[in-house]
């Protein structure tokens, strides 16, 4: 467990039933009157802004179109061809700054969007589609390695089984799902919907997953290179951002994304170390996810800190909103400057030094605050993970930064290696945008080795 570091803490006072309702589902779903009335309110607007905006080229209007018909699995299919993660991302997709912001609703006088989000979570919830939706193409006799059963892998593996190819996913967890299953909020994703989602991905068939296979580790890409016709890296971004201060290993701080993975994964919420008063560092939505969930576990104090102002967040409006409801406080235009340990090494707080722009430039003003803490989690960013792409072939990979750099087709600079989702450097690291990376990279694979123009 990587929260051993907070093993020396107390436990949540209420019982795992009562903790387990404090995350239930954060939107309800639409019922069926709910879904009529919600779907008539669509315009159905011809070259319709909501459907340019969707990074995974859902036709929103159409599918919303088949539900007000009553047509459920015309709707979920209609989504499912173009994202075939659509019921996660119906879950997690910032609609509010996609989608439902390009809606024309937003701007008459209602000024409120069709729940475009919602309204997918129905289609694919309510679908009554007794088995696969989409049929495999004769076989091409061609074999791909997949690394990676994030979103972006198991997208591709989808595409390219659905194309005729066969393929090997390489996952280093034990389960696959990837930010699905490990790093979303448990209030955004409940009733193992991640594990549901990807055992309904499989049945397209031509898929096998190995578990515990580590790129970097007891995987290497000349090996996958060589006996592979391809090779799709949808490694994600593996590593924690450090804060570049002494003390940054000591018992009770720890990367958020640890937690939330240990709070997903945990049968028995109130055996989870609970610290009284906690600091998150960050402003995207891992910062904010951290943030509430820890309150809702119990924790009396919750500080989130970022070091600009609320506009330059990451995290959306509608996020921030969440943090408000559930009495996170908000502290802005401040930076960690130094660990504060006890006698024993363990954290105490956090001193941060307060920040303004000068001269267009983010700088520190000298003056300090103290924050009394007994746990600090860092929500600063992910990196790519070195470990992963260290092996000799790995590393003439060529990179944007942190990231690795693609062509607009997903190949890298080595032939028929391919790579996407939030380990590529044009990204917005969302799940939405990761499922479109490795839907178009596998028909860009599927093109490269099968030498053919393949029918649109």
């Amino acid at each position: 467990m990587m929260i051993e570091s907070l093993k020396y803490m107390p436990q949540p006072k209420e019982a795992n039933a009562t903790l387990a309702e404090h995350f239930t589902d954060l939107a309800p779903a639409l019922n069926a009157r709910q879904a009529a009335i919600e779907s008539s309110r669509c315009l159905y607007c011809y070259d319709a802004p909501c459907t340019r905006i969707c990074p995974s080229d859902i036709d929103v209007a159409s599918f919303i179109r088949n539900i007000h018909d009553e047509n459920i699995n015309g709707a979920a299919v209609g989504i499912l061809k173009q994202n075939i993660l659509g019921g996660s991302c119906s879950r997690v997709c910032p609609t509010e700054i996609l989608c439902e912001d390009a809606c024309v609703r937003n701007h008459d006088a209602e000024g409120q969007p069709v729940k475009i989000g919602l309204l997918q979570r129905y289609a694919i919830d309510n679908m009554t589609i007794t088995e696969h939706p989409f049929k495999r193409a004769a076989s091409t006799g061609k074999k791909i390695a997949v690394v990676g059963a994030g979103p972006a892998g198991l997208s591709c593996a989808h595409r390219l089984a659905m194309l005729g190819n066969d393929v090997v996913i390489f996952e280093a967890k034990e389960k696959s799902g990837g930010l699905n299953e490990y790093g979303i909020a448990k209030y955004k994703l409940t009733d193992n919907f991640a594990q549901k989602e990807v055992d309904f991905l499989l049945q397209i068939g031509g898929i096998e997953i190995k578990h515990g296979q580590t790129l970097g580790g007891n995987v290497q890409l000349k090996d996958l290179h060589a006996q592979y016709d391809a090779v799709f890296l949808g490694l994600g971004l593996g590593a924690s951002k450090q804060l570049g201060l002494t003390g940054e290993d000591a018992p009770g701080l720890l990367a958020a994304v640890d937690y939330i993975a240990a709070l997903r994964q945990a049968d028995d919420l109130s055996k989870l170390p609970l610290p009284a008063r906690v600091i998150v560092i960050g402003a995207g939505n891992t910062a904010i996810d951290m943030a509430v969930q820890i309150q809702r576990l119990g924790a009396e104090e919750v500080t989130l800190v970022y070091r600009r102002g609320f506009d330059a967040m990451s995290a959306t409006e509608h996020e921030q909103h969440i943090a408000k409801e559930n009495q996170v406080r908000m502290r802005t235009w401040a930076q960690p400057q130094q660990v504060l340990l006890d006698d024993a090494g363990r954290v105490r707080g956090m001193r941060f030094e307060k920040t303004a722009v000068v001269n267009g430039r983010l700088a520190g003003t000298g003056e300090t605050f103290e924050i009394a803490a007994d746990a600090i989690f860092k929500a600063i960013g992910q990196g790519m993970d070195e470990k992963s792409i260290s092996d000799p072939l790995a590393k003439t990979l060529k990179r944007d930064g942190d990231k690795i750099h693609v062509d607009d087709q997903f190949r890298t600079v080595l032939p028929r290696i391919y790579a996407g989702g939030d380990c590529v450097a044009p990204g917005q690291d969302l799940t939405v945008q990761a499922v479109q990376h490795g839907k178009l990279a596998a028909h860009a694979i599927h093109q490269d080795i099968n030498g053919m123009k393949e029918a649109a």
